[in-house]
């Protein structure tokens, strides 16, 4: 790794990790302490400060069954089966937090066994900023602990929606971890806001349509089952992430779909088994913790039985994802429905006493166990042919940055050169009345591709599409995938005029311009008679002109981004 990565060496007092089964969970500067102080007392157990936060704060990785120095353990994590546990990205929700402490203590008392144990990475807490920001009031209806953090980190950016755009240097650094480890398994630990039920856990699989099939295959029909027996055996019953279809399960429940924005979508994107693990708001944060090494303890028990299959399948993925012509995406999901087995209550609309409308009531000591709708199943709405290689100008300094960061190859070119290559014009996209995360997100992008002879100039950088982690390279530079680059208004200044005309001065340039293009002048006419708004507003007249004429802009709508074939395709 490019940055030199060092150990934490607090001299700080020592704290018992057991009193974290309670209802309380560790400040940042407690949780630091507690896990400097682990490193420096078990050999097996590594810290290290790994890049900063928004906050100005560091985040650290703790690794367990790793190799005792730094360019050791992260060969042996990339090389061997591997699991990596995030914590805190929302710090309201600390269950991971606490419970992670109490897997490592746990795993000590046992006597520490690393035989047939994963490499196991911790972040101990990824969102610094919202880890400092503490109360024991903003999450309104979840029962404890006393003190927890906020969901905003420094910049009140949600850090589950920073994994494609990275306006967070939280997410620059979780890039470094992620990738240093390259990680088999993936946790994210929340706690989830929405119905009630009886369920302690819940969980959220990637879209089994999106994975690699071999993947799919070994997560859905292999490692799911797996847990739900192991976890239902310690005692906490787990179902899927109650992602309502109407106001009630009742009405069915229906797969979230991991977008790469959010945590799990980005690490599934490059063939890591991924999961958000999700504990019920409404129910005590020790239960809550509990389930959460439950949930943690199984994942261990399943790697450890199939760490061979899990590295053959993960090899299988990524050369399935090398030989792919097309990248589907705009996945939708679809009325197909299935059904599972749900432990929820029964529920009412009594008249409230707040408003005086009717209100949503849940009846606890009136569970019901019953089929549910279930919807799971997932369709592509649209799919794009894989150039060979990707050209990128250089002037794209912050795109540049985010592909290296996340371990794309580029070439630098040493001279200006010509190349017959695949242009994208913006010809739509929509924007929502109000900001997302910091930006004004383009939904609905249409492209015009249009193949000409490109200048290129020295510095510009190309881009191999056929490289390790291909679909996230697709994902983020075609314009019209949901979360691209142009997305995330990247290429923003590409869509704005920049010269126009005077309107009395441009009328004399019109009328000779109808006349000498007789085509023109025809598609002039039939949009006068066709449409009342155009044929009553003198400027959109003047401008059709204008636009269809050499005095209109070439760049306009036209993003510095090229793609090219080393064969063209049949």
């Amino acid at each position: 790794m490019k940055q030199i990565i060092q150990i934490a060496c607090l001299l700080v007092p020592i704290y018992c990790v057991a009193q974290y089964d309670g209802n309380t969970s560790p400040d940042y500067k407690t949780l630091i302490e507690l896990y400097t102080n682990l490193a420096r007392e078990h050999d097996e157990i590594e810290l290290y400060e790994m890049g900063q936060s928004d906050y100005g704060l560091p985040i650290y990785l703790c690794v367990i069954n790793g190799a005792e120095d730094s360019l050791s353990t992260f060969k042996k994590a990339r090389s061997a089966t591997t699991l990596l546990i995030n914590n805190a990205i929302h710090p309201g929700e600390p269950d991971g937090v606490n419970a992670c402490l109490i897997w490592i203590e746990n795993w000590i008392s046992n006597g520490k066994i690393t035989k047939g144990l994963p490499v196991v990475g911790i972040i101990p807490a990824y969102n610094v900023g919202g880890m400092m920001n503490r109360s024991g009031t903003s999450r309104a209806n979840q029962n404890g602990p006393e003190q927890y953090g906020f969901r905003g980190n420094a910049k009140n950016l949600d850090l589950n929606r920073d994994f494609i755009k990275m306006d967070s240097e939280n997410m620059f650094t979780f890039a470094k971890i992620y990738h240093a480890l390259d990680p088999d398994v993936f946790l994210d630990t929340h706690v989830s806001n929405g119905a009630d039920y009886q369920y302690t856990m819940t969980y959220i699989a990637s879209v089994k349509e999106r994975m690699a099939p071999c993947l799919a295959q070994l997560v859905h029909d292999d490692m799911i089952p797996f847990l739900k027996n192991s976890s239902k055996n310690r005692g906490y019953e787990i179902v899927p992430y109650v992602h309502l279809k109407g106001e009630t399960p009742e009405s069915g429940i229906a797969v979230f779909n991991d977008l790469p924005r959010y945590s799990m979508g980005y690490a599934s994107l490059m063939n890591t088994i991924s999961f958000t693990i999700e504990t019920h708001m409404l129910k005590p944060f020790p239960s809550r913790v509990k389930s959460t090494v439950v949930f943690i303890e199984s994942t261990l028990d399943w790697m450890k039985v199939n760490a061979s299959k899990i590295e053959s399948v993960r090899s299988e993925a990524f050369a399935w994802e090398n030989d792919i012509s097309y990248y589907k995406f705009n996945y939708k999901l679809t009325d197909d429905r299935d059904s599972i087995f749900f432990k929820g209550y029964e529920f009412s609309n009594p008249k409230s006493d707040v408003t005086g409308q009717q209100r949503l009531k849940y009846h606890k000591n009136r569970p019901y166990e019953k089929f549910i709708p279930y919807f799971n199943k997932y369709k592509p709405g649209d799919s794009v042919l894989i150039p060979d290689f990707y050209v990128l100008g250089r002037q794209c300094n912050s795109i540049i940055e985010r592909l290296e960061s996340n371990g794309i190859q580029l070439v630098t070119l040493q001279d200006d050169s010509i190349m017959n290559l695949a242009s994208y014009q913006i010809s739509g996209y929509k924007n929502g009345s109000d900001p997302y995360e910091g930006h004004y997100l383009h939904t609905d992008v249409t492209v015009n591709v249009l193949t000409k002879l490109i200048q290129l100039k020295k510095g510009d950088v190309v881009i191999n599409s056929h490289q390790k982690n291909r679909r996230f390279l697709v994902s983020v530079l075609q314009p019209n995938t949901p979360d691209s680059y142009f997305a995330w208004n990247f290429f923003d200044s590409y869509l704005q005029q920049k010269e126009y005309f005077s309107p009395y001065v441009f009328e004399d340039k019109a009328l000779e311009l109808l006349k000498e293009n007789k085509l023109l002048k025809k598609q002039f006419e039939e949009k006068k008679r066709e449409t009342k708004e155009f044929r009553e507003s003198s400027w959109d007249q003047l401008y059709f002109i204008y636009k269809n004429s050499e005095h209109y802009e070439p760049s306009h709508n036209i993003i510095p981004l090229h793609s090219g074939m080393l064969v063209e395709p049949k």
